[in-house]
């Protein structure tokens, strides 16, 4: 289900951090440097090594669009790069001077924010390279950092242990323990549990710790209440202290490294492991998934990364029968509508729902006629946005009836994808619908809903590689 197919081991020290864009890897390490390595075939870029930090690189990133790319370092600078020539493009300074752990991009690549070791959290302006916030904790050392996807607020991470929400104008908003011997590495699931579109935004958020704890969180927000953050489970594995944690792009999987030198998987809807990998020799302090969410990366103090790549069709497979069948609408509860209906921001309708024993086969024979008629759903908007969220599980039950994996279908045609491209906001689509989203003056995520930060297109070639191989497999 998941083979190592690559190993670089061209640094000369830890490796700190890797990340990846839409066509490269990067990586950066204990020996002051930034690699670049093509997705294609991993080779290493011709201006790579990057040089400028004079001491330990600990974290890189890229810019969502990946234009950009970000590093941190010992020396108390974060430095914007030009990864097409290797060029530095902004040193910007922690104004204490204090070593900077950990650096991360707005998802609208507006802000980069950079945390250092005297608890000072910095917000960046990525077109004047002007510090435009900055703001501190009061204890430990920022150590992680992540934003949610709307870009409204973002966490911190501390080495005392606590996580701290912000907003985009560096107010904070709160602060709770969430790991007793500080906390490692933290990370937003790009993928909204409610779309927001009332008053109501619920995000997944995963932390880790020196608590050899990996914690999943429920982080909300309404115009009435502000923000909120609710501890939802804790998941199981590692025996050591867990170093690093990332959410995969679709949202679907967790993946974590530990001091016990091993990278497990999670299945995020079950919060069963998956995939335990054992190739490292020494802590495992990085991981990262690949926009397409086919491959992975995991780097070490071994002085390696190590690529793996995941089979789509044993990913399918993979789930137990119970897990399938619960995933199709037509055998939903009425105690599961009410939960989806949650998740949608449709609170209100609960108990007409429950009043009426709408299961999940009545849902999806729901028209415009029995909301209006049999439900009495007065508001035409209300209306039109619980036939909209029912197309789309009309569309889901069609895809997992067919057994084509979901991250093959393209979000816009709902379709199999024959020549999948990647647009700026991170997603994979048809080349023809986008182009042709784009090309009515549409300059949104259809994902997201959020300004598409460039009209570039990449190719997808891992992704319709794989899409041939299940091709050729289902048709045998």
């Amino acid at each position: 289900m998941v083979k190592l197919i690559h190993t670089l081991a061209d640094h000369g020290d830890d490796v700190n951090c890797c990340a990846f864009s839409f066509s490269l890897l990067a990586t950066c390490s204990l020996d002051k440097t930034i690699r670049l390595y093509s997705l294609s075939d991993f080779t290493e870029l011709p201006h790579s090594p990057l040089k400028f930090h004079t001491y330990a690189v600990h974290c890189c990133c890229f810019s969502p669009s990946g234009h950009l790319l970000a590093s941190c370092s010992t020396d108390g600078t974060t430095v914007l790069w030009n990864i097409q020539n290797g060029q530095t493009l902004a040193v910007m300074e922690q104004p204490s001077g204090s070593p900077v752990r950990v650096c991360r991009f707005s998802p609208d690549s507006t802000c980069l924010a950079s945390g250092a070791a005297d608890g000072t959290i910095v917000l960046w302006n990525t077109q004047s390279y002007k510090l435009y916030r900055c703001g501190s904790v009061k204890d430990g050392s920022i150590v992680a950092c992540a934003f949610s996807p709307s870009g409204n607020l973002f966490v911190t991470g501390s080495s005392s242990g606590d996580l701290t929400l912000w907003d985009d104008k560096m107010r904070c908003l709160h602060s709770e323990k969430a790991h007793d011997l500080g906390i490692t590495c933290c990370d937003f699931s790009s993928q909204p549990i409610s779309d927001g579109e009332q008053s109501l935004q619920l995000f997944r958020l995963a932390s880790c710790g020196q608590d050899c704890q990996i914690k999943l969180w429920i982080v909300s927000f309404t115009h009435i209440l502000g923000f909120g953050l609710k501890h939802k489970s804790t998941l199981s594995g590692h025996c050591a202290p867990v170093l690093a944690c990332a959410f995969s792009h679709n949202g679907q999987m967790l993946v974590s490294g530990s001091v016990d030198k091993s990278v497990i998987v999670y299945d995020i809807n079950t919060e069963n492991m998956l995939h335990k990998l054992t190739q490292h020799t020494r802590y495992v302090t990085t991981c990262a998934f690949a926009p397409n969410f086919l491959l992975l990366a995991t780097g070490s103090m071994d002085k390696t990364v190590n690529i793996w790549q995941f089979d789509p069709e044993a990913l399918c497979q993979a789930r137990s029968m119970e897990d399938q069948l619960k995933q199709f609408t037509e055998d939903w509860s009425e105690e599961d509508v009410s939960v989806w209906l949650c998740e949608q921001s449709l609170n209100d309708l609960v108990d007409i729902f429950k009043m009426n024993n709408i299961d999940g086969k009545e849902l999806l024979n729901l028209t415009k006629e029995s909301l209006a008629d049999d439900l009495k759903i007065e508001s035409l908007g209300l209306r039109s946005k619980v036939l909209r969220k029912i197309e789309e599980l009309r569309t889901k039950v069609k895809s997992l009836s067919s057994g084509i994996p979901d991250e093959f279908i393209c979000p816009i045609t709902r379709e199999l994808m024959k020549d999948p491209v990647i647009a700026s906001d991170g997603y994979s689509y048809e080349k023809e619908a986008i182009e042709n989203w784009i090309g009515k003056k549409k300059r949104t995520s259809p994902m997201t809903n959020l300004i598409l930060p460039s009209m570039v297109l990449t190719p997808n070639r891992t992704l319709k590689m794989a899409i041939n191989r299940w091709l050729e497999t289902n048709q045998k």
